[in-house]
């Protein structure tokens, strides 16, 4: 379903008829950045973090434009927030930084045209495609371990998750010149990823003394953190392996434009 929403939208972008204003659009946005998976299912907002970027636009008219951004965000989550009793008894966390590239198609519902007088703002909407790298991490006794090297879920040494992924990416916004060549926006972007280890859980419980034996008793602590004896059975649900991770940031950005103002329109008699 989100595949072909995002096909069908990128097809609709390229027939629309609109004022041919063209021209190149770049600036930054600051934000925040929210996860969502298996240490928060349930759209906990608890732990928002930082984010930011670098954007640039190629404008073919009032409508429809080709965007880049390099993006950064900051994701986290803790089962200590959620309000589930197998969460909380699980007793798991993660931090993870997040390096993304987007590019995609953005479409204005209003035209947009610099230097007018009335058509200076708009809502929008954003499909695309992300490649992003991750790699979450955790604290355990004072100390940051990067939990993709422990195999916490079993994988066999050289088995391990990527730490690069991909994913669809859809956002909507609004817009609006704060002077002929100088726009601002906010906006919402997520991201449906095609890992589900952005937070290194995603199966279930490993043979606890084959980890051991393993990657060793480090490994072990941390892929064991319950607070109560029955739950790090193996093969007893640690994550949700049919529903993938994503994170979503939500902007502000200014952007500045360089290409050819429209003279004004001449009212008829």
């Amino acid at each position: 379903m989100f595949r072909t929403t995002l096909v069908a939208f990128i097809f609709m972008t390229f027939l629309s008829i609109s004022h041919a204003q063209k021209g190149w659009e770049v600036g930054g946005w600051l934000g925040t950045s929210l996860y969502y998976g298996d240490l928060n299912n349930s759209i906990n907002f608890k732990s928002p973090g930082l984010a930011g970027g670098l954007l640039g636009k190629w404008n073919f008219n009032s409508r429809v434009a080709l965007r880049g951004s390099f993006n950064f965000g900051r994701i986290s989550a803790d089962d200590a927030d959620s309000g589930n009793n197998f969460n909380n008894g699980r007793n798991l966390n993660f931090y993870s930084n997040v390096y993304d590239l987007t590019t995609g198609i953005e479409f204005n519902f209003l035209e947009h045209i610099r230097g007018s007088k009335f058509e200076t703002y708009t809502p929008f909407v954003f499909a695309g495609f992300s490649v992003f790298k991750y790699n979450p991490k955790t604290e355990l006794d004072g100390v940051t371990y990067s939990l993709q090297e422990f195999g916490t879920e079993g994988q066999d040494i050289g088995e391990e998750y990527f730490l690069m992924s991909a994913g669809y990416t859809l956002g909507a916004g609004f817009k609006w010149d704060v002077s002929s060549d100088l726009t601002f926006a906010a906006e919402f972007t997520t991201r449906r990823v095609f890992t589900d280890y952005l937070d290194d859980v995603s199966t279930t419980f490993p043979d606890l003394a084959r980890l051991n034996a393993v990657r060793g008793a480090t490994a072990v602590s941390l892929s064991d953190r319950t607070l109560e004896d029955g739950i790090a059975i193996e093969g007893r649900q640690r994550g949700n392996s049919s529903d993938n991770d994503r994170y979503t940031f939500i902007s502000f950005s200014l952007t500045k434009y360089f290409g050819r103002l429209e003279c004004p329109k001449i009212s008829k008699i």
